[in-house]
Order: structure tokens, then C-alpha cells, then sequence
């Protein structure tokens, strides 16, 4: 590991914005933290909002900045990214960002029953092809999961370059008959006002840079709805 690789490592594990806990802390049980980010992480009542595979935590950033009333935290596994992201919520004095550094098979192990309200997820592994996508964050495997948490109908965003993973997402929300709110395959040519959708990450700006389009969608999740994989159950 490099010295500057290093340096950061170290600053990003003294930075108190941040958790990264052992494997043992969190395997099949759950984190002291599970229920309890409002009052001992955030010492306030507001909503707390997760981006999912954070990276530099641009978007995390973004977004904690044009909505202070809003809690949010970032969630990755790469450390070295992530310091870039706590360190400039400690730069900007911004009370209300955390990150999370742990591998998202284990999110269940930190967040309680109706603790989250709103889920991102910005450009995420897509993992192409059939047989990886029970491996895909927007997978009824994982939105499964992300139900014993999010409050009821809460929402869920994807943003993505990938068009496979785009596709493949809209047919999970139309084979589960949720509530799809927006879904556009080119997000910077459709009129959609909204401020929240303008934040760019590193790769998204290199992603348009290379006129590649972005895509977007949301949805609802319904919390008593079990989210099925309707290619799968086809094939059986």
C-alpha cells in the first residue's frame, strides 16, 4: 500500500463520520447502531436516506448539502474511496452525512424495521449477464431485503450508464407491479425538473464525457409485497 494510500486510511478510520466494523461485529448478528441512528448517530428525529455502493460519496455529499433537514449515509466497501467523501462532510461541517463501510450482504445487520425512508443507488456494479444478476443491487434478492427496513412505499432511485441493468431493473418493477414513478433511459434529455437529479458523480461526469446516456428510474416498495424474480420462476 502506497504512503499517501496509507496516510488515508488512517485519517479515514479516525474520522468520527465514519463505521467500518469487523466481519465478527455484524456476521449473523446484528450492530449496536441497528435502531438507533436517529438518536445516537445523528441526535435528531429527521429522515435518514441511504445511498447504496457510495464510492467517493459524491452523490451522499450532494445531496446532504440541499437538504439539511435529511440525514444521509454512504455505504461502500472501498475505504480508500470513501475518505474522500467523509473527509469533505468534515470540510463543509455537514452534521448531517455518515458513512458505512461494509459489504452490503450485511446491510440487515445495521438498520431496523421502518429506520430508512429513501434508498439511492448511482452507478452500481451491473453485473451483466443472466447469471449474475441475483448479484445486482436493485435484485428482488436485495429489494427483499432493503423491505425489512424501508418505511412503507418508500422510494427507491436508480442511476446507471448501463442499459442492461436499466432494462433489466424496469422489468423487476413491472413483473412486481410496483409503483414506478419515473423512468427515463436518456435523464439529461427528458424535462425532468429536478435539482436532485443534476448531482454528478466522478464516473457519471466521465460516463457523459464519453456520450454514453444516463439512465434513471424510481420506485415505491411496498413493505408486504415479496418481491419475486419472475425470469427465474419462469425457467423452474
Amino acid at each position: 500500500m502506497g504512503k499517501n494510500k496509507l496516510a488515508r486510511w488512517t485519517e479515514f478510520g479516525s474520522f468520527d463520520n465514519v463505521i467500518q466494523p469487523e466481519i465478527g461485529d455484524v456476521f449473523a448478528k446484528d450492530h449496536p447502531v441497528k435502531g438507533r441512528w436517529n438518536k445516537e448517530i445523528f441526535k435528531n428525529e429527521n429522515p435518514v436516506i441511504l445511498e447504496l455502493g457510495c464510492g467517493k460519496g459524491e452523490y451522499t455529499i450532494g445531496l446532504a448539502s440541499r437538504f439539511p433537514g435529511n440525514n444521509y449515509i454512504g455505504i461502500d466497501i472501498k475505504g480508500a474511496r470513501m475518505w474522500r467523501g467523509a473527509k469533505t462532510a468534515n470540510e463543509q461541517k455537514l452534521p448531517n452525512v455518515a458513512f458505512l463501510r461494509m459489504r452490503i450482504e450485511f446491510i440487515n445487520s445495521f438498520f431496523s424495521t421502518d429506520e430508512i425512508d429513501e434508498i439511492w443507488i448511482t452507478f452500481p456494479d451491473p453485473h451483466p449477464g443472466g447469471r449474475n444478476s441475483s448479484k445486482r443491487l436493485i435484485s428482488p434478492r436485495f429489494l427483499n431485503v432493503y423491505r425489512l427496513f424501508l418505511k412503507n412505499r418508500g422510494i427507491v432511485h436508480l442511476k446507471t450508464d448501463n442499459i442492461e441493468l436499466y432494462n433489466y431493473s424496469k422489468k423487476v418493477v413491472s413483473d412486481n407491479s410496483l409503483d414506478l414513478i419515473v423512468s427515463t433511459n436518456d435523464l439529461y434529455s427528458e424535462n425532468i425538473s429536478d435539482d436532485i437529479l443534476s448531482i454528478r458523480t466522478h464516473y457519471e461526469k466521465i460516463f457523459l464525457n464519453e456520450g454514453l446516456k444516463i439512465n434513471y428510474l424510481s420506485f415505491r416498495l411496498d413493505k408486504e409485497k415479496i418481491i419475486e424474480d419472475a425470469s427465474r420462476k419462469s425457467k423452474s
